[in-house]
């Protein structure tokens, strides 16, 4: 069975890796933050002590990483994978990035012959720690094939979506595009329930078995905005950074999409209050305290 090296401990990385050695393989985890790298162990997980001796042990190589930078770091840097992995291996990125980054990486590892897959995940941190996540492949079939188990470990639903390395991406841009709008569109659908004094608990019960239904409702709604705890199983910010690749998506290929625009504007002023670091779901606590001091203001 393939070892296993974990780059990237964060809140998806840790019960993903967390996952694969409940599941029986050998997983050997890295991330430049202790604390995290603390839980892995208290986990049973074993730690590197740098990413080199990660690679040194592992087959198999996983990364989940929370920026564009952060993977260009743990990849590009001097001492960074390019450096150390070799061509008998197979390295999977779980992070989203622009498609861009994800050609620049399958360019610099294949120069070394070293396989590479860019396969972002869906499902969130419930996902993670259930192994229900959806995983969206982009790589070469060959590459897929050899650690597809491994990826059905992970995820509930492998796809992959083709060998063009950027296409897995593009399908999770795709869908955290759609999350942004969900967000949006319960966040502002609740303050009419809140003006019409229509309890929002009622309120979810019915369209609960509506066409008003979705999982984003159900999550942001008995996850955060009913308990109004917004620490963030999905940051805004993280968000914010999605609808933006998607948008460059949508502007290299001459698409022309309004409704989309106004929605990362939306997210960015969000961030630019102050509100990136909680969830998503934050959108609707922000409206309703808007709405509030309005109404406080003319009276």
């Amino acid at each position: 069975m393939s070892k296993i090296g974990f780059i990237g401990l964060g809140n998806m990385g840790l019960p993903m890796s967390i996952g694969l050695m409940n599941s029986g393989y050998e997983v050997i985890g890295f991330d430049v933050n202790e604390e995290r790298s603390l839980l892995f162990k208290k986990s049973g997980g074993n730690i590197a002590l740098s990413s080199a001796d990660l690679v040194a042990e592992s087959d198999v190589i996983l990364t989940s990483l929370p920026s564009n930078k952060a993977v260009e770091a743990v990849y590009l840097n001097k001492g960074g994978l390019l450096d150390h992995c070799n061509s008998s291996q197979v390295v999977i990125d779980t992070s989203t990035v622009a498609p861009e980054l994800n050609q620049q990486l399958e360019a610099s590892l294949s120069e070394r012959s070293i396989p590479f897959l860019a396969a972002p995940v869906s499902g969130g941190v419930v996902g993670a720690e259930n192994q229900t996540l959806t995983v969206m492949v982009g790589g070469k079939e060959e590459t897929f094939q050899k650690v597809k188990d491994i990826l059905n470990v992970i995820g509930g639903n492998v796809f992959h979506v083709g060998e063009q390395i950027d296409k897995g991406t593009t399908v999770k841009l795709i869908n955290n595009l759609l999350i942004g709008f969900y967000t949006a569109g319960v966040s502002e659908a609740l303050q009419i329930a809140n003006q019409k004094d229509i309890d929002l608990n009622d309120l979810f019960s019915m369209m609960n078995v509506s066409y008003g239904q979705s999982r984003i409702y159900e999550r942001n709604y008995k996850t955060f905005i009913e308990p109004n705890d917004f620490n963030p199983g999905f940051a805004l910010k993280l968000l914010r950074k999605d609808l933006e690749f998607a948008m460059e998506v949508a502007d290299n290929n001459q698409l022309d999409l309004p409704i989309s625009k106004s929605l990362l504007d939306l997210y960015r002023n969000l961030e630019h209050q102050g509100y990136g670091d909680q969830d998503m779901a934050v959108l609707y606590k922000y409206l309703k305290d808007t709405i509030d001091q309005n109404k406080e203001a003319t009276t």
